[in-house]
């Protein structure tokens, strides 16, 4: 008895779970050793595939890290989606971004080094992601929104403009992250989960008051 092939769908399950395996060992693998140190062999053996499948689904070493870099945009973009910022208030929409932002630094450790990366690079690949700019806009028109009831309300400034506005949010919330091993060492904070909570309820407070009307 022959074997029926496996449905189209099924494949398509299989295809996806293996591209997703793949970017976020990309993720990990570039994020931990650089672009130049990042080596294909073990992104296949991080995400349990082979060598070729990679290569089939992305194309050479660059290519991966390109997808790569726009699957870190794509996680933030998508995990700030989930907050539903139009259901709160325009404070508290600030706030649950600012403590969204500071979590995802985080727990996602790789993002930050991702940027790292890219910037050392001086922003070679960024530049040529296809639809890069489509990814960041869903952000800006969100905040957008939420600036623009803040104002319709009386509690927040006019002429706030979302991309210089998110620039401090990402400020605020990069550099405990980026810099936790100076600071532990240097200044001896202890750049823990309740600290780092404590920084983001701060930050939101500073935001905020730049807001105000």
């Amino acid at each position: 008895m022959t074997e029926k092939a496996a449905p189209p769908r099924a494949r398509k399950r299989d295809a996806e779970r293996s591209r997703s395996a793949i970017l976020q060992a990309a993720l990990e693998e570039f994020s931990e050793h650089g672009h130049s140190g990042a080596r294909v062999d073990r992104i296949a053996s991080r995400a349990g595939v082979s060598k070729p499948l990679i290569y089939d689904y992305f194309g050479d070493k660059d290519a991966i890290y390109a997808a790569a870099l726009k699957e870190a945009y794509v996680q933030i973009r998508e995990g700030e989606g989930t907050l539903q910022l139009d259901m709160l208030s325009p404070e508290e929409a600030v706030r649950a971004l600012v403590r969204f932002t500071m979590d995802h630094f985080r727990t996602n450790p790789w993002f930050i080094s991702m940027l790292n990366t890219e910037n050392l690079r001086g922003g070679e690949t960024i530049r040529s992601i296809r639809g890069a700019d489509e990814i960041q806009s869903v952000l800006v028109e969100r905040l957008r929104t939420v600036l623009r009831r803040g104002e319709e309300a009386g509690v927040f400034r006019d002429g706030i403009d979302p991309v210089e506005f998110y620039v401090f949010v990402a400020s605020l919330c990069y550099f405990p992250i980026s810099n936790m091993h100076t600071l532990r060492a240097v200044f001896h904070c202890p750049v823990d989960g309740p600290w780092l909570e404590q920084r983001a309820e701060e930050a939101a407070d500073m935001l905020l008051a730049y807001l105000r009307a």
